[in-house]
């Protein structure tokens, strides 16, 4: 509960209270409200501040222009048993994902393996989240994610944005230890990531990203200025082709739609297809975790290179930072904390109550 001259520094349950009040001022529900904030929250702990409150402006901005539909639940479109496809129905993507994944979990439950298609549903967030869920349940998860939305990521071999970010995710529980958790854009950084630059007035690395020529900028206001730039795929044709299949299994085969145009609308549109399976009806959940154990064992034990403290594993970072955020707070930088300020008085709140909430008055 700091405050710099270009960050304020907000515990987690202040935070989540902030997000809780700006979110029901918008016509949520007491439940919907808090499966958001603590979804943002949750991704500004673990590190992602691309994923985090920052996007609540965002969210703000699309409810208002009435392309984000409030205290909306999952509608079932195909249920098979255990594959099952589910409409969004332009809902808040982290109330959403949380029913598909909840259904999705019980299939598996029910049948050893669930394949679940979301279509149609706004902003789902970080979607390690939705692999944390699984994990909690016991279960191994993979997810392809496309994002029907202003395109921002060039083919390779492209010069202008023909798709979004396209993340691509697997979570790997682990009885007794910390999970594998995998989880990342197939671009070479997440379009939040290029925001969360810009409003810190910092250059991003080289070959990330092109301007509007289609050459080579390290300026992420190229992304976003008139006429816009494009994020490179990470890993060149490797990423280019993990994003395709994103895109294909993640937009067509659960049924949503695939980016072919420019969208009019300001909104983000999440389709995610989700296979969760359960080792143990797999009948090999000891043997996953004892061979996971000796691999990881084995990994670790390489010599690190110069200026490496130690060989992490997937998802530990995020571990890290949410044992370290946990303790110290969220920084949140003073652009990003601003527009917070403006999204929330756009739906009629005021900034000495806002700040109050957030312990920084």
């Amino acid at each position: 509960m700091t405050r710099t001259m270009t960050y304020v520094t907000i515990a987690a349950e202040p935070l989540k209270a902030v997000m809780r009040e700006i979110v029901t001022a918008a016509g949520s529900d007491r439940r919907e409200a808090g499966l958001v904030a603590d979804h943002l929250v949750e991704a500004n702990l673990t590190g992602h501040d691309s994923h985090g409150v920052g996007m609540l402006p965002r969210y703000v901005e699309v409810f208002l222009a009435g392309d984000l539909k409030v205290n909306q639940h999952v509608a079932p479109v195909t249920d098979a048993g255990a594959l099952l496809t589910l409409d969004g129905k332009a809902g808040f993507g982290q109330v959403m994902a949380f029913e598909a994944m909840e259904q999705g979990i019980e299939r598996a439950a029910r049948h050893g393996v669930a394949v679940v298609g979301l279509s149609n549903s706004h902003h789902i967030g970080r979607i390690g989240h939705w692999a944390e869920q699984c994990i909690r349940a016991g279960y191994v998860s993979m997810h392809y994610v496309n994002v029907i939305s202003e395109p921002v990521v060039a083919p390779f071999g492209g010069r202008d944005a023909r798709f979004v970010t396209n993340p691509f995710c697997v979570g790997i529980p682990l009885p007794g230890r910390e999970p594998v958790l995998l989880d990342f854009a197939t671009s070479r950084i997440a379009m939040g990531k290029v925001r969360v630059a810009m409003n810190k007035g910092e250059q991003v690395k080289p070959e990330t990203l092109l301007d509007h020529r289609g050459e080579p900028t390290t300026d992420p206001n190229e992304l976003f200025a008139e006429p816009h730039g494009a994020i490179l795929p990470f890993g060149e044709h490797k990423g280019f082709g993990l994003a395709v299949v994103c895109e294909l299994l993640g937009g067509a085969l659960t049924g949503g739609g695939t980016l072919h145009y420019k969208p009019s609308s300001r909104a983000i549109i999440n389709n995610m297809l989700s296979i969760i399976i359960d080792p143990n009806r797999l009948g090999t959940a000891a043997n996953l975790s004892s061979e996971t154990a000796e691999f990881v064992k084995w990994v670790k034990e390489s010599p690190v290179a110069r200026g490496v403290d130690r060989i992490r594993i997937a998802g530990e970072p995020e571990q890290d930072s949410r044992r370290r955020r946990g303790a110290e707070g969220i920084p949140i930088d003073a652009t990003t904390w601003g527009e917070i300020l403006d999204a929330a008085a756009q739906l009629g709140l005021k900034r000495p109550d806002i700040e109050r909430l957030a312990g920084l008055s």
